[in-house]
């Protein structure tokens, strides 16, 4: 694609694609699969697992988007034409997240202004988060807000919308982040709680362990999503792609633990050293932590400060997927960024209209006890993902060859330390592991067995 926006250097790449990958997965998901799945022994398989899956997933498509210089939708193909199938996969990823995950983003603006008007104390009480996300107007409204938020920094293109907003919101959600952890683990019996955190729980240990390392993993970092290809796509030839992924990778990692030393020291405290109340998912972030602080001293006060860095944190995800969904429409039909922007968004309007009425006027829909936001949820993330990622391995590892990436990745003279582990990562053990996942993922939900 000819005068295709480029991001104005390393910094801006890393922030941006850092950004991407801080999203809600590292804030809520995280911390309950640490606290269930062994506290340090999970921390310590996670690490492990993010500098070699993670890393090598992540330099394989930075560096096909880079050398093609095309979002996923056309990149495989331009590389052969006979994956271009895999190019329309990975293009449905963020198309089927992105409006539900707006949803999702839509509640915690609501979160943030009930805290902000002081009203922290109602959205403690057990009824508040069903009573909202059941209703029908107020949720979408919210939606909207957030919707429109992303769409107008994406409409301001790679390097004045998103490179500049990421060098704005990532330094503070690290502040935010840092902060709000060292207060946590100033309250009576915190300390316990990161014992709980960072020891590990050998007995605790298993396969699951491993799968649910992989799976948030895969979910944290924005692999197979077509994220990666397109602001590769975006990256200079003279920006070391190598270190650029290190990088990000430490970057994700910190916010994540950082995340558990906010919320698993909080939770511990409050209810009096029962890990069971980690565990409770999704509501941790919308019912669990509003208990808390509204339990704390200057818990309104902390509870402004950790719906903004969520806040933060959605954002920067959201921005990278309709950013990567905008540049498939752009590639595919070369629609202007403005006329790409506006289909987008209504696109992810009617999208995501159904995933927010699934809580209320259409709760009856449901397949397997999900919800309709449940369900696409599924679908993106435990089926269509480790598709993504599966063939990805398949078509560098076997078809263009991870010569190919690691001649990418010496563009300019730069090294590429890790090419030995990249090749027997990408032709071997990472194939094995994603079909793992999703095989594991889709008997999880079926009932077949419980991670």
């Amino acid at each position: 694609m000819k005068n295709r926006s480029n991001f104005s250097g390393k910094l801006g790449f890393v922030l941006a694609a850092a950004g991407s990958a801080v999203g809600l997965g590292n804030i809520w998901r995280f911390p309950y699969l640490a606290a269930q799945y062994g506290g340090g022994t999970f921390l310590i398989i996670y690490l492990i697992l993010a500098v070699t899956f993670g890393f090598s997933l992540m330099v394989a498509e930075i560096a096909i988007g880079r050398k093609t210089g095309l979002s996923a939708i056309g990149a495989f193909k331009a590389l052969d034409s006979r994956f271009g199938f895999l190019g329309v996969l990975a293009a449905l990823v963020p198309i089927i997240i992105f409006p539900y995950y707006s949803v999702i983003g839509g509640w915690v603006v609501k979160y943030f202004s009930v805290f902000l008007t002081g009203q922290g104390a109602q959205a403690a009480s057990d009824e508040y988060f069903g009573g909202f996300v059941g209703g029908t107007f107020e949720p979408i409204g919210w939606f909207l807000i957030f919707l429109g938020a992303t769409a107008v920094i994406v409409l301001l293109g790679v390097e004045k919308g998103i490179e500049k907003v990421s060098k704005f919101m990532m330094p503070i959600l690290v502040l935010l982040t840092l902060g709000i952890s060292v207060y946590c683990l100033t309250l009576d019996g915190a300390l316990d709680g990161l014992a709980y955190y960072v020891q590990p729980h050998m007995a605790d240990f298993s396969v699951k362990t491993i799968l649910a390392a992989m799976g948030q993993l895969f979910y944290s970092m924005s692999l197979a999503m077509g994220i990666m290809v397109t602001y590769g796509s975006y990256m200079r030839k003279d920006t070391s792609l190598e270190s650029s992924v290190r990088q990000i990778e430490i970057f994700d990692t910190a916010i994540a633990f950082l995340a558990g030393l906010m919320i698993i020291p909080a939770v511990f405290v409050f209810s009096g050293g029962d890990p069971k109340m980690l565990s409770s998912g999704p509501s941790l972030m919308f019912v669990m932590l509003p208990k808390v602080f509204a339990s704390m001293p200057m818990g309104n006060i902390i509870g402004v400060a950790f719906f903004v860095l969520v806040i933060f944190a959605a954002l920067t995800s959201s921005i990278s997927l309709m950013e990567t969904i905008v540049s498939i429409f752009r590639d595919k039909f070369h629609w202007g960024r403005k006329n790409a922007c506006i289909f987008v968004a209504v696109l992810a309007l009617i999208l995501g209209i159904p995933s927010s009425l699934g809580f209320g006027p259409l709760s009856f829909i449901t397949w397997s006890g999900m919800t309709i936001l449940d369900i696409m949820d599924f679908t993106s993330n435990s089926v269509l993902m480790p598709i993504v990622a599966f063939f990805t391995c398949i078509f560098v590892g076997y078809v263009i060859k991870p010569k190919t990436i690691a001649d990418e990745v010496r563009e300019n003279g730069a090294k590429f330390t890790g090419e030995k582990l990249f090749n027997v990562m990408i032709k071997w053990i990472t194939p094995i592991f994603l079909i793992l996942i999703l095989v594991s993922s889709v008997a999880n939900a079926m009932g077949w067995f419980k991670l």
